[in-house]
């Protein structure tokens, strides 16, 4: 393996080149090849929710790779909230990023932080893609969503810097992401090349301001964004763009930390050139760090390096911008302790305030004499679950009351809550339409993420409304439209620690005596 990648280029230059760059790998165990490479100084390792069992396996998992090298950046993508890797088998106890921006209390998003961090410390982590520092500025924003903390720049300011001391001071890296600012997309740079086409004054003022606040509070590194902003470049998404990342991020800004690719398997950053090409653009861009993906292989890796030896040998890329840039990512991953056996033994440490379920539950956005339709029923008797399609950073974890049905967690609290256990669960989806309401067990509950943006669950709020107005209630747990049409209760999250303010919510109105019958009509259809 060391031969066949090594290509043309010299030894220093081939460890420099490898210490740029971050794969990852499928399933719970290193593979020899991926060990190999760090040895000969691979810059480390992006891991996701396939490589996390338990805490003792993750523990044992980031103990290698950092025997294999101890300066090593050991990343996963732990937002703390809806993309958890963590605990993608049952979904976080943490709020995540909206519901903390509602709260609007920095003391604890620094909390927060730092409790994230403290997990991540105990299984060997040294840094996390977090915090999600985008303004949400397009309600129909398939990717961002509940991953902000809000859609205005001043509270996503706050709650961004907030966040990057907590994790820090728990000794665990920062990366503010998506530079500079993915929140006024509809498109999912996973998938295509969203264009954000803003005036300058009002990039400055609204999209970087986050940035600043990330950079002031001492994050060390930064991620960038595959997207297009043509009034800043109008050839090159950001992190392909030396314009974005060495005269605005550099210069302007003045960040002086690593700079990190988003995802180079993205169809945002290489979709028109190929993964070898687009590593190749993003160091001549700026980018320190190279985020590869996930199941990477020897040949892909071996591919890349060869590909960024050329363009060094042709004179495309600087020698010396590779040697910088393995600098700064040898100095980011120095400092950090592995996990102690002691760490590993248990499960993660999850210290957070005793009230955060009520503060959690305080946040929800409830549309005036929703819970009373629920008010003296004593149980649910159908909860319609809104299926759709996960984005990509998300991914497959359990979420709201499903993730309690599936993952009962002792730990947390009491067993699943009666109201919940019992009621019966009607799947609907983009090719399953809902069938007869009056046929509905009441009272109903359907539950959804970003409910406005999937035509099917708007038709089926529609007929639900229309044909049992008075025990139908709509539970978005994504970004509601902001009329908030086709959403009773919006909880702008759907991690565990909401699924369980949400349950309790309901268990509580479940119990509450039935109002008079003037105190509550029907609701309108949207």
């Amino acid at each position: 393996m060391s031969t066949e990648i090594q290509g043309g280029a010299g030894e220093g230059l081939r460890r420099d080149i490898l210490t740029t760059l971050l794969p990852g790998f499928e399933g719970p165990d290193a593979p020899a090849w991926l060990v190999e490479l760090l040895g000969e100084g691979l810059g480390g390792v992006c891991l996701f929710g396939t490589n996390v069992e338990s805490p003792a396996q993750l523990a044992a998992l980031t103990r290698r790779l950092r025997e294999a090298n101890p300066e090593a950046v050991v990343a996963i993508d732990e937002e703390g909230g809806d993309v958890t890797r963590l605990f993608a088998d049952r979904g976080a106890p943490y709020p995540g990023n909206a519901v903390l921006g509602r709260i609007d209390d920095v003391a604890l998003t620094r909390s927060i932080g730092r409790a994230v961090g403290e997990a991540l410390a105990a299984v060997g982590c040294t840094m996390t893609f977090a915090p999600d520092a985008d303004i949400n500025s397009n309600p129909s924003n398939p990717v961002i969503g509940v991953r902000s903390f809000g859609a205005s720049p001043e509270p996503v300011a706050h709650h961004t810097a907030a966040w990057v001391e907590g994790v820090q001071s728990a000794g665990i890296d920062a990366s503010a992401k998506h530079f500079p600012g993915h929140g006024d997309t509809a498109t999912d740079s996973h998938l295509a090349l969203p264009v954000v086409d803003l005036p300058l004054v009002q990039l400055r003022e609204r999209e970087l301001a986050p940035f600043r606040a990330a950079i002031a509070a001492g994050t060390r590194s930064i991620m960038t964004s595959h997207i297009l902003l043509p009034q800043l470049d109008a050839e090159q998404p950001a992190t392909l763009s030396p314009r974005i990342l060495q005269r605005l991020l550099r210069g302007e800004l003045g960040f002086e930390g690593v700079i990190v690719s988003d995802a180079l398997d993205m169809a945002g950053a290489s979709g028109a050139h190929g993964i070898p090409e687009a590593a190749v653009r993003a160091l001549v861009a700026g980018c320190d760090l190279l985020c590869i993906g996930t199941g990477n292989t020897a040949p892909q890796l071996e591919e890349i390096v060869e590909a960024i030896a050329g363009a060094v040998a042709s004179g495309r890329l600087a020698a010396e911008r590779v040697t910088d840039a393995a600098a700064r990512v040898r100095a980011l991953a120095t400092g950090h302790a592995g996990p102690s056996e002691a760490d590993a033994d248990g499960p993660l440490p999850v210290e957070l305030p005793v009230d955060l379920e009520e503060r959690i539950a305080a946040s929800f956005d409830i549309a005036g004499g929703a819970l009373d339709r629920l008010a003296g029923a004593g149980r649910i008797g159908t909860i319609v679950r809104v299926d759709t399609v996960a984005n990509i950073a998300v991914g497959a974890v359990p979420w709201g009351p499903f993730a309690l049905i599936a993952e009962p967690d002792p730990a947390r609290g009491p067993e699943v809550p009666a109201w919940l256990a019992d009621a019966e669960v009607v799947a609907l989806d983009a090719t399953t339409p809902l069938a007869d309401p009056q046929a509905l067990t009441g009272p109903v509950l359907l539950v959804g993420k970003d409910l406005h943006r999937h035509p099917f669950a708007v038709e089926a709020i529609a007929r639900l409304h229309e044909a049992r107005p008075a025990d139908v209630v709509t539970v978005d747990m994504g970004w509601p439209s902001d009329d908030r049409a086709f959403a009773d209760v919006a909880t702008f999250g759907a991690s565990r620690a909401v699924a369980e303010a949400f349950a309790a919510l309901v268990e509580s109105a479940l119990r509450a005596p039935a109002p008079a019958a003037s105190a509550s009509g029907p609701l309108e259809a949207p």
